[in-house]
């Protein structure tokens, strides 16, 4: 089986929405740790506003897209950082009327058009940090902030264990 050698790592968010903009300061990070020690071939750095078909496009034929957005429910723990590969959390679920995403459509209804169309990346990594302001603003508050080195960690882990999949090979973990 030839492997699909391409990672696209994805910030979804709004960098002037304060913690929203946690996805944004991934990238930013991850960008930095390249300046020093290349990260692996063909892996792509995005920032998203989190547009679905935007998210589509960065992460289709991807053998493994990590997607990082922020979160907000309502007994938010700053900082404290969700993971969900596919399995064996079930699927993501759109947060409702009440959603808690500062986004139109979100990443759920993102991922299920992805499955319709048959654009969805061999594996899906997707990182949820509860915020706690998004208010106009720049610069994430403390809390979230010293949450980011141990995600990028968490993230870069993830690019090694799974950045190369056989092209035929398994969705989920």
């Amino acid at each position: 089986m030839e492997p699909v050698a391409r990672t696209a790592v994805i910030g979804i968010g709004n960098e002037f929405r304060r913690d929203d903009g946690v996805g944004w300061a991934v990238i930013a990070s991850l960008r930095d740790r390249a300046a020093r020690r290349p990260l692996p071939p063909g892996t792509v750095l995005a920032q998203s506003d989190g547009d679905p078909g935007r998210l589509i496009g960065l992460w289709e034929d991807t053998a493994l897209a990590v997607v990082v957005d922020a979160c907000f429910p309502p007994s938010a723990q700053p900082g404290r950082t969700h993971r969900w590969s596919g399995h064996p959390d079930g699927p993501l679920h759109s947060a409702g009327p009440a959603r808690h995403s500062t986004h139109g459509l979100g990443l759920a209804e993102a991922v299920r058009l992805g499955d319709i169309l048959r654009r969805r990346p061999l594996r899906l990594v997707v990182y949820a940090v509860e915020g706690a302001d998004r208010s106009l603003g720049t610069g994430l508050t403390p809390a979230v902030a010293r949450a980011l080195p141990g995600l990028v960690r968490r993230i870069e882990a993830d690019m090694d264990r799974y950045g190369e999949v056989p092209a035929h090979g398994p969705r989920d973990d």
